[in-house]
């Protein structure tokens, strides 16, 4: 049995293949398949399954598309109601991929339609636990109140995986390995570990889930603190629970115009250094340049489902890959085009004058827009004010015009975006992005 972990690193996803005796399963698949036939062709294998642990609310799987062009079979829980062709894979179920056993768990407290694969071979036993178990924690339980075939309420969900932790993993070995489908950084967590992957024996040892601690404690940990919610996460549960397009056929509809401008939300996914010398008035800076850029996940915090944008790249090479990434989250349909700028008639920023901010910081309004579990920790200055990124095209226009605003987030890239917005909101006001120099506060 042969297992490999793909990555993508903006969304802190791994997806996995399994191969055995020229036969292939995948689990958890990102929008993109073509790496999937890539390894599958390389190995000689026929891809027969792929998996959902559960529909996702970070990405869009490419599982339907996959099905129709080799013809594997779809496997999830029948919890999930999902209306694509798919066989049920709950508790006991086996697949047979080569010489290789898959079976399925079902592991609620994520969602109610969460399973764990446990993948085995001779001696060799893997968990494929999607986003119940990851490393050094355990996946939220408040993302599936408002969405998905079956909604559930937090506290019903926490409670579902403190009986997941404590009954369902109890009869494997502790060296049996753990491929989670996320990692640090991810929103379905709130304190996941760098490490890609792990064994059951380190997790039983370090990861608080496995501690002794009663229901009413478990679920006291499980529930505070979380991470807040993009808009989107709603909206690509129930995208994965139809099933997503055919990638290649969904972004060929989007338009692209060389050296021109654009009507209506704009958002520019240039890097803050060229956002900062010339961009067009109202649009939104929200960076896509590197794999450090989070720019899905504030994308679709920003952007509601279904609200009409463009895009503003820096040149045409780029196109391929915005587009891409766009997808990653669904938002291609509600994407109308992208476009290069022209070289006139578009507004530079004014840099802040630290030294003056620095020595008068009382002559500005402070605006921090980092999240309110970071806000909670410890303010960088003193009353400033906390307005959340993720709701600040909402909030902006409660923030006072009688002085000039700073604005400010934890590392610099945030920062970017919550100024444009800002600038986009309120008029007469001279705004600035703190931008990396918040670690100068950081002390």
């Amino acid at each position: 049995m042969k297992i490999k972990q793909f990555e993508y690193k903006p969304l802190s996803h791994f997806s996995y293949a399994v191969v055995s005796d020229g036969e292939m399963a995948i689990v958890d698949p990102e929008r993109d398949p073509m790496q999937y036939y890539a390894f599958a062709y390389e190995n000689n294998a026929k891809i027969i399954a792929v998996i959902e642990t559960h529909p996702h609310a970070d990405f869009v799987s490419s599982h339907l598309q996959i099905h129709k062009e080799t013809g594997a079979n779809i496997y999830n829980s029948k919890k999930l109601g999902a209306d694509y062709p798919h066989i049920s894979f709950d508790d006991g179920i086996r697949i047979k991929i080569g010489k290789a056993t898959l079976t399925a768990m079902n592991t609620p407290g994520h969602s109610p339609d969460s399973i764990t694969i446990v993948a085995e071979n001779g001696d060799k036993k893997v968990l494929f636990t999607g986003d119940t178990l990851f490393i050094g924690d355990v996946g939220r339980p408040d993302l599936r109140e408002k969405a998905g075939n079956m909604t559930a309420k937090r506290k019903e969900l926490a409670e579902a995986m403190y009986e997941t932790m404590l009954h369902k993993f109890t009869n494997l070995p502790n060296d049996t390995l753990v491929y989670p489908a996320h990692g640090a950084g991810s929103l379905c967590g709130k304190n996941l570990s760098d490490a890609a992957s792990s064994t059951l024996g380190n997790e039983r040892m370090g990861n608080w889930a496995f501690k002794e601690q009663t229901k009413e404690q478990f679920v006291a940990t499980l529930l505070e603190s979380q991470p807040f919610i993009p808009s989107y996460f709603g909206y690509n549960v129930m995208l994965n629970k139809r099933g997503a397009k055919n990638l290649r056929k969904s972004i060929a509809k989007v338009s692209f115009k060389l050296n021109t401008t654009a009507k209506g939300l704009l958002v520019d996914a240039r890097a803050v250094t060229e956002f900062k010398k010339g961009h067009l008035k109202g649009s939104l800076n929200i960076e896509a340049t590197s794999e450090d850029s989070k720019f899905e996940t504030w994308l679709g915090a920003i952007i509601a489902p279904k609200e009409k944008f463009s895009l503003v790249i820096e040149k045409p090479q780029d196109l391929e890959m915005i587009l891409h990434r766009v997808a990653k989250i669904g938002y291609e349909k509600q994407l109308k085009k992208v476009i290069t700028l022209p070289k006139e008639n578009l507004i530079a920023d004014k840099p802040l004058n630290l030294q003056d901010f620095k020595a008068h910081p009382d002559q500005y309004t402070i605006v921090d827009i980092r999240n309110i579990s970071e806000i909670n920790e410890g303010s960088f200055f003193e009353n400033a004010l906390p307005l959340p990124l993720n709701e600040l095209r909402k909030t902006a226009k409660t923030i006072p015009t009688d002085k000039p605003i700073v604005v400010h987030c934890a590392g610099g890239y945030r920062s970017a975006a919550g100024a444009s917005i800002v600038e986009k909101v309120l008029k007469d006001v001279r705004v600035y992005d703190l931008s990396e120099h918040v670690k100068e506060f950081n002390s």
